[in-house]
């Protein structure tokens, strides 16, 4: 068997990771806010001001640098003057698109905010244009950031909150090719540039908007946004782009069947196994392709691309609501995860954010919550997130592999090794991931340019690929120390288990 070795050559920083392709996603959908971040001040789960507290200890061990809230398909639906106010006055809506269900508005602006700040993360709000208006999104910007005497501002302090937030992210739309309008993208070029010319910039909070982009290898959809821009082909220090938004988003879901049967969370075959991962695999390709359309417009690019929906997408729990999208969480959607974040890394120049879907009880959840037991469990997915932390805001380092196995999926191939790196002052960070079911993989990585003083690892793996997380087993799938890690001539040698995902953290001279 041909030796795989990875070359990082530690002194040639690239790009800049930023720690926002780490981001989150809550919204109105199934038991995410209610029961998963919100149960209300009345509830036996422990709880401040009806924010649960133990979901927001885990999260902030993952260092989360943003959520986006309220959707998703939800925020086209979402007016937020329903969501202000003492809660037993507020008016009910129906939640058409996830169960059908009466949403009470209980969750609303403050809440949110509330959230934002015990959790230490920065809020990206998705406003409203499948169902709002340009005057409703003004008027929203103005609620949140505004600190004079001004109309939203005065009436923020009637609902108990004095000094302003800050909103350093707000979508435009989401999903207007689909449930959020329908439109095409030409259209909705149009009502882009509209809607953000009125998320004005109030009281030193500068916001960062993106506008709904493409889903899958829709590229017309990027080209046209980009189009909007006008020319952007002067040097990189000249002024900001002359369109008012600055990112457009890009939505993609792993699943091995069709959206009508997507397939089963923890029931699925060694093919179905490999089919996850290289439908997982197809970001890359996404993020070259509609990067490239991007580069075309914005060689310097100033234009963020922002993937604010990703992450697997399976059949619901038998015997759940199907509108509630609840799934477990495997040992595969861990490696899906981190098959994902070595493209974010890899596509540093231009993905500026991430969010995975969706924090809690959701699809790809990091946590799920029992709602008899009231019991919290963190998922694979977690554990992933949890040991990349050292990637927020470090350097990408080029890892060049050789001798990488390969397996025929699909019609095409599937590299069974995935790596990235990156360097922040003295310590590097490499992520490995052996995509083979069953055989272990060595892979000496070949450290070039920088002394390496020392080196821990770590591993997440399980006896079975279909391992997964519950209130009797929270560890089955569980980080531990990698011990199989020697030194080589090159580096370091490390022996990766079958179906296993490692970090090898570096201290540098």
């Amino acid at each position: 068997m041909e030796q795989t070795t990875a070359v990082i050559d530690l002194d040639l920083p690239g790009p800049r990771i930023s720690r926002h392709v780490y981001g989150h996603f809550a919204e109105h959908l199934g038991r995410c806010i209610y029961g998963g971040f919100y149960v209300g001040e009345d509830s036996d789960v422990p709880n401040e001001r009806g924010i649960r507290l133990d979901v927001v200890e885990a999260l902030r061990e993952l260092d989360i640098p943003n959520l986006r809230w309220p959707g998703g398909c939800f925020a086209d639906d979402y007016h937020w003057r329903d969501g202000i106010g003492p809660r037993e006055t507020r008016p009910r809506m129906v939640n058409s698109h996830w169960g059908d269900v009466v949403e009470d508005n209980s969750f609303g602006t403050h809440e949110f905010m509330d959230l934002v700040e015990m959790l230490g993360t920065d809020a990206y709000v998705s406003g409203n244009v499948g169902s709002g208006s340009v005057a409703e999104m003004s008027e929203w910007i103005e609620y949140l950031t505004r600190a004079d005497d001004s109309p939203m501002a005065a009436l923020r302090r009637e609902n108990g909150r004095d000094e302003p937030w800050k909103v350093p992210f707000f979508g435009i739309g989401n999903e207007a090719w689909g449930c959020g309008g329908n439109l095409r993208v030409e259209q909705f070029a149009s009502l882009a540039r509209q809607y953000s010319t009125y998320v004005r910039n109030h009281a030193g909070n500068d916001v960062y908007r993106i506008a709904a982009g493409a889903s899958d290898g829709d590229l017309h959809w990027t080209e046209v946004l980009m189009q909007s821009f006008g020319p952007l082909d002067a040097p990189a220090d000249a002024a900001a782009p002359a369109a008012p938004f600055q990112g457009v988003s890009l939505h993609y879901y792993t699943f091995t069947g069709t959206w009508q049967d997507k397939g089963a969370a923890t029931e699925f075959s060694a093919d179905e196994w490999y089919l996850a991962l290289k439908k997982a695999s197809f970001m890359e390709h996404l993020l070259t392709r509609h990067g490239q359309v991007m580069d075309r417009y914005d060689p310097a690019k100033r234009v963020g691309l922002v993937v604010d929906e990703w992450g697997t997408w399976w059949n619901v729990e038998p015997g759940t609501n199907p509108g509630f999208l609840y799934q477990q969480n495997t040992l595969r959607d861990a490696l899906v995860a981190s098959v994902h974040f070595d493209a974010f890394h890899r596509h540093a120049d231009r993905v500026v954010m991430a969010n995975i879907a969706q924090t809690v009880n959701v699809l790809q959840a990091m946590l799920l919550t029992d709602p008899e037991s009231g019991a919290l469990v963190r998922t694979p997915s977690f554990h992933v997130f949890a040991m990349n932390t050292p990637h927020h805001d470090a350097d990408a380092l080029d890892v060049h592999l050789r001798g990488v196995p390969s397996r025929e999926v699909d019609g095409g191939e599937l590299a069974l090794v995935s790596a990235s790196a990156s360097v922040k002052g003295d310590t590097a960070l490499v992520s490995l991931s052996n995509l083979d079911a069953d055989a272990e993989r060595t892979v000496v990585l070949d450290l070039r340019g920088r002394e390496v003083t020392g080196h821990t690892a770590t591993v997440l793996t399980a006896a079975d690929t279909a391992a997964h997380n519950t209130p009797d087993a929270p560890d089955a799938v569980a980080p531990v120390a990698l011990e199989s890690v020697r030194p080589h001539e090159l580096g370091l040698e490390v022996t990766l288990p079958a179906h296993s995902y490692a970090t090898v953290s570096l201290d540098l001279a």
